[in-house]
């Protein structure tokens, strides 16, 4: 790889230990990609927490935080000092919600030790925004700017609607990167990589949340890894919309980019979205596909009566919270079932502001911030069935906690918690 009088200098030991390894394993890191280069990066969404029983417990033997990020973030055997960040970085989602350890079936050992690890995390210049909607709470690169991404549904958001550059970083490339501030440059960095393979014809009406997320989770499972280019929507869809879109998409596949016609911003017309290239192939999808790929997701629901209904994945944005108090308010939860809702823990204090906490504790639901079911582990006692709006988490859930999954509109699910049974209304 080739690299500039700034980067030698990191490599060679420069700016200290912690900086030379990063810019070691950067360098193993890009060659083994085929990166001729790296590229400057002053905007990182990372993990450096250690909320599980194993980090705990390697941290106390091995050093404490330093050990952990010296380990899992640099690859490195030899604990090292962790100096400040470089480039702007904010928070993945963690474990568990804190605030809410009780309900989530976390111990206070657990959550001490947390707020140790935050304290060491925010001291390095990590912003503990600790969700997986980074751009929902002020990170919102601008297009072209070459960004070092975890997390997949925030990766294809940022590609996609943003037009910011990332690839699906890990959390070594992420650790390695907020402190020297560069990321390999290649993958969705490169121009070229960034222009259309697929074509897909939308020929059924996609208009609800609900819709684009069962149009996500079919392209995903057509394309995997390619980029499709999305012609025939008609309304402009909001913010709730591609997040759900993005995330169904990487998950039934590992889109990590996508271009939709007339709205994307790399893709004002067909052409510009694929540049000289034809597409390799061409899907339609119409209501017949609709209806299969909603059979497939609830493939795993049997029984209709309803423990939990979860809601937030990826985060709820703040509008969706105003549109769950306009479906809940005047209502209750029923006695057999719970609600949790996962939003970030700043939207969160935005919620507790503008009464939606109110409107929703009254209802009998829990709204919970840092975290989800599938990163937690955690749902509440005795559940079998699980109804969500999220096709994401419709499609892990089942496999990660062993329950029955049903996926609907938000007011499908809003209809489940209320009365215990799913009614599945969504066509």
């Amino acid at each position: 790889m080739k690299l500039t009088a700034q980067e030698k200098a990191m490599f060679d030991g420069a700016q200290g230990p912690a900086v030379q390894k990063a810019m070691d394993l950067l360098v193993r890191y890009g060659r083994a990609l085929g990166a001729e280069r790296l590229v400057e990066t002053n905007n990182v969404v990372a993990s450096v927490s250690a909320t599980t029983p194993f980090m705990r417990d390697f941290a106390r033997q091995n050093g404490g935080m330093d050990a952990v990020f010296s380990q899992f973030s640099l690859d490195s055997d030899e604990v090292v000092k962790i100096p400040k960040i470089k480039a702007f970085t904010t928070h993945t989602q963690l474990g568990f919600d804190p605030e809410q350890a009780a309900r989530m079936g976390v111990d206070e050992e657990a959550v001490h030790f947390f707020r140790k690890g935050e304290a060491f995390t925010t001291g390095l210049g990590i912003q503990a925004t600790n969700t997986c909607t980074p751009y929902q709470v002020g990170n919102i690169p601008t297009r072209g700017e070459h960004c070092a991404w975890m997390e997949s549904s925030a990766v294809v958001y940022c590609n996609s609607v943003l037009g910011a550059r990332t690839n699906t970083e890990g959390r070594e490339s992420v650790g390695a990167a907020m402190l020297t501030g560069r990321i390999p440059y290649w993958g969705y960095h490169l121009d070229e990589n960034r222009l259309g393979t697929h074509l897909i014809e939308v020929a059924t009406p996609i208009e609800s949340t609900a819709d684009w997320g069962l149009l996500g989770y079919w392209i995903g499972d057509k394309v995997q890894e390619k980029v499709p280019v999305v012609t025939g929507i008609g309304k402009t869809p909001n913010l709730a919309r591609l997040k759900h879109f993005g995330a169904s998409a990487s998950s039934s596949g590992g889109v990590e980019m996508y271009h939709i016609v007339g709205i994307t911003p790399e893709a004002m017309t067909l052409e510009q979205a694929f540049g000289q290239r034809k597409p390799t192939e061409v899907f339609r999808f119409d209501a017949r596909e609709k209806q299969g790929i909603l059979d497939k997701l609830n493939s795993t629901g049997k029984d209709t009566k309803v423990d939990y209904v979860m809601l937030g994945c990826p985060h709820y944005s703040m509008e969706q919270l105003w549109e769950l108090t306009q479906l809940i308010e005047g209502r209750q939860v029923h006695p057999d079932c719970e609600l949790w809702i996962f939003t970030p823990r700043s939207t969160k204090a935005l919620c507790d502001q503008n009464g939606f906490t109110r409107i929703i504790e009254a209802a009998g639901g829990h709204i919970l911030s840092d975290s989800c079911s599938a990163m937690s582990r955690a749902m509440p006692k005795g559940t079998r069935v699980v109804a969500m709006d999220s096709a994401k988490q419709t499609h892990y859930l089942p496999a990660i906690l062993g329950v029955q999954a049903w996926f609907g509109s938000t007011a499908d699910c809003v209809e489940a918690a209320c009365t215990g049974r799913w009614q599945g209304g969504l066509k």
